[in-house]
């Protein structure tokens, strides 16, 4: 009986480690350029003494959903969508080049370009500042344009360009701060060929309506594990039982 307990009490913690990452994407359902998290349940064998006839289960995040989200117009000029496959480079926290898909930017008072979190956005020479403008416009290859304070349009001029990168998906592992970085440590080279929509952002790719059906599936397999753990009491009960009349 203990085998079947073991079995069921690993699940039943399984599931809620599971039910966790479902709840952040459910959390996660309209935060810009998120990538919902993907768990998988596995079986493992208990190691140690004896037969191997004991198994435990698991459940782990075996990576995220790559597809792209809705890109979803807004009109403001510091609004940038990746259109395709790419990213853009910021400078995380520990000051490393990170990765991330959400294009809500803004110019601080000292003229810095950031995240919607306060993170730098990198170009090709680092972080990027604006000098004092009138207007400011983003390209489709991520060129910065200003019509610098006090002059009219015809001195339009590129002031910097954000680094956009598309490295290979396999060497992407996602931080506890959302952000991506390349397994190695390495910073990707830029590539010419990833495009923005200006005006607009990428939406999160969580499906809220899968997600809940998702939540009530896990809240159902918890309690069928939760059964099973009473019902190989209840069996022990009843043959120490016996055995005590035998």
């Amino acid at each position: 009986m203990d085998k079947a307990i073991y079995v069921a009490m690993t699940g039943a913690k399984e599931v809620l480690r599971a039910q966790t990452a479902n709840n952040h994407n459910l959390a996660n359902v309209t935060t810009t350029g998120f990538r919902a998290d993907l768990t998988a349940f596995m079986s493992r064998a208990v190691e140690g003494p004896g037969h191997a006839s004991r198994a435990y289960a698991t459940s782990s995040t075996v990576g995220w959903n790559d597809d792209i989200g809705a890109i979803v117009s807004t009109g403001r000029d510091l609004d940038v969508a990746v259109n395709g496959d790419g990213w853009l480079a910021v400078q995380g926290p520990d000051g490393r080049e990170a990765y991330t898909r959400a294009g809500n930017l803004q110019v601080d008072v000292n003229g810095q370009l950031l995240t919607a979190t306060g993170l730098p956005v990198l170009g090709d020479g680092g972080p990027i500042a604006v000098p004092p403008n009138t207007s400011l416009s983003i390209g489709a290859d991520g060129s910065i344009s200003i019509v610098p304070v006090g002059q009219g349009p015809e001195t339009i001029s590129t002031v910097a360009r954000i680094k956009l990168v598309n490295p290979e998906r396999q060497t992407l592992e996602r931080g506890s701060d959302g952000l991506f970085h390349q397994s190695d440590g390495a910073e990707a080279a830029a590539d010419a060929g990833v495009r923005l929509v200006t005006g607009a952002l990428e939406s999160s790719n969580v499906n809220a309506a899968g997600a809940m059906v998702n939540m009530i599936e896990l809240s159902r397999q918890f309690e069928m594990q939760l059964k099973a753990i009473r019902t190989a009491e209840d069996d022990a009960r009843a043959a120490a039982t016996l055995l005590r009349l035998g």
